[in-house]
Formats: C-alpha cells, sequence, structure tokens
C-alpha cells in the first residue's frame, strides 16, 4: 500500500526547512550520522568549501545533490544569493570538509545573515577535532578555551600567546585548544613554551579517527623538542593543560593587575585579579588605583 506522496515530496520533507548545518567526519566516513545523510541527500543543495571533497563523501553513500561552493572567498557574495534561496522556500544543507560547520572553517557570515532575516536554522551534531583531542589529552576537560589558528608569523603568533598569558594572569584556569598545519607544529610548539612555560602540560592529536591516529603527551618543552626533528602528518590539535597556581606576593600582584589593566578597565581588571588571587577586591582596586596613577 502506498501513501500518494510522490517520493521526491516525502525525500524533501526529510529536510528541515531552512538552513542546516551538518557536521561531517574529521576522517573516517563511518562516523557520518544517518540523520546528517539523509538530509544531505534531501536538500535543495549542500553548501561546501570544496564540491570535489563533499561530491566524495556522498558518493561514497551512493547520495548525490547538488552542491555550492562556499569559502572565504565567495561567502561574501554569496549570502544574498544563498538568503534568495531560503525565502523562496529551499531546504540548504552547509556542511565543512571535516567536521562541524563554522568552527574554524566558514559559515559565521551566513549564519549571522540567517538569524538577522529571520530565516530558519538548524543543526546535526556530530564530530569536532578539538573537542576528540580535548578528551584524549589527559587533561582536565572543562573549562576550556578553543581558540582555533594561531597566527602564521611569528610577530603576530607570539602577540597573540602574550595575551592568553595576561588573560591567565589575570585569572583564567583553563584547557587551551589549538588547530595547526603540519609545517607549522614545531615553531607553534616552541612559541607555546617560551610564552605559556616549557612545563606546562600538553598533548599533540593528529590523524584522528584515522589510521593512523596519534596523541602524544608531555610538557610544551618535551613535545617542541620531538617535533623540531620528528615530521608530523594530518589535521593536528595542540592542547595545552591549564596554566598553574602561582604564590601571589606583592610583585606578582602588581604585574597581574598590569597584565588585566592592558584589555580592561581598571574596575575589570582588579575584579578579575581579585577573583583569580583570592586577595580582598578593595584592596586590589586601590592597588590597581596606585599603578595607574604611575603608569
Amino acid at each position: 500500500m502506498t501513501s500518494g506522496v510522490p517520493p521526491e515530496r516525502g525525500q524533501r520533507a526529510a529536510a528541515p526547512l531552512g538552513l542546516t548545518l551538518v557536521a561531517t567526519p574529521i576522517g573516517n566516513l563511518g562516523d557520518l550520522s544517518p540523520r546528517a545523510l539523509e538530509v544531505l541527500g534531501a536538500v535543495d543543495a549542500v553548501l561546501c568549501e570544496d564540491t570535489r571533497v563533499t561530491g566524495q563523501m556522498l558518493a561514497r553513500y551512493g547520495a548525490s545533490a547538488p552542491l555550492l561552493p562556499l569559502h572565504d572567498h565567495n561567502e561574501a557574495e554569496m549570502v544574498p544569493r544563498i538568503l534568495d534561496r531560503l525565502r523562496a522556500g529551499q531546504r540548504l544543507a552547509l556542511a565543512s570538509d571535516a567536521g562541524t560547520p563554522l568552527v574554524s572553517d566558514p559559515g559565521y557570515r551566513l549564519v549571522r545573515a540567517v538569524i538577522a532575516a529571520g530565516l530558519p536554522l538548524t543543526a546535526i551534531p556530530g564530530p569536532n577535532a578539538a573537542v576528540m583531542a580535548l578528551t584524549l589529552s589527559g587533561l582536565p576537560p572543562h573549562p576550556f578555551l578553543f581558540h582555533g589558528f594561531l597566527p602564521a608569523k611569528a610577530g603576530p603568533r607570539q602577540a597573540d600567546i602574550a595575551t592568553l598569558r595576561a588573560v591567565e594572569r589575570a585569572g583564567l584556569k583553563a584547557a587551551l585548544i589549538f588547530y595547526e598545519a603540519p609545517h607549522r607544529l614545531a615553531e607553534a610548539l616552541a612559541a607555546l613554551a617560551e610564552g605559556l612555560g616549557a612545563d606546562r602540560p600538553a598533548a599533540v592529536a593528529r590523524e584522528l579517527t584515522k589510521r593512523f591516529e596519534e596523541v602524544r603527551r608531555g610538557t610544551l618543552g618535551d613535545l617542541a623538542t620531538h617535533y623540531a626533528t620528528a615530521e608530523a602528518l594530518g589535521e593536528i590539535c595542540i592542547v595545552v593543560g591549564p596554566a598553574p597556581e602561582e604564590p601571589t606576593g606583592e610583585a606578582d600582584l602588581d604585574a597581574r593587575l598590569r597584565d588585566a589593566l592592558k584589555g580592561a578597565s581598571l574596575r575589570d581588571a582588579a575584579a578579575l585579579v581579585a577573583a583569580a588571587t583570592g586577595l580582598p577586591r578593595k584592596q586590589v582596586y586601590a592597588r590597581a588605583l596606585e599603578i595607574a596613577r604611575d603608569a
């Protein structure tokens, strides 16, 4: 007995209205969820970084869909066209080459535009390299701060790490997660060891979910030394353990306040440092005032 609904209409109904963000495998194609596959095969079009990558993934499952490129170089010009499609009632999906869309991948401008236009938006969860690396690192899993890629050039990279260290000195106690390219891994680890401390516990995770998956754990100094000569291939995550507790003497309090004042108002800097050190807020605020006056 048939339902009387044309097959194409029944298939189309499997995709939510509006835009659906679809997480795709970070290596092992078996990690694509059945719901993700169903939606990718039912939408009017799939927006993707590289149509070849997404096309091969769909072909692996015997599925197909119209593919539209959406990447950093064309996202601005594509957004109005995509909004027009959505307003016309089309059902679209956004998929990264690997992992969860928007996480160090294109799509943020599109999502903001869809929200601003009041159009339907939903997501299908799935693989994420940063979270997987964190769970395999053996380091405290929460809280954590996902930073993404460090700058490629040495100067901006050192400044970026210095900012993170300043936030830590102001009170942040969280695991830090970075993505990195294989050819920059050694210099990134060396910069992290110099800026955050060579004794900080850390882990380097690569080729996650793939045949040659590897997680190497140690201090930042040890890992920097190892990868100075060892070749690293594949997609890479670096996880750094939370900053250690530091004694708060007068000199340390002043250093924390100076770091915090670089990126916060006097009141907020004092509040952050007071929370981080456990010192009375009035005492910290008074010292912050003195430092600000001297400066």
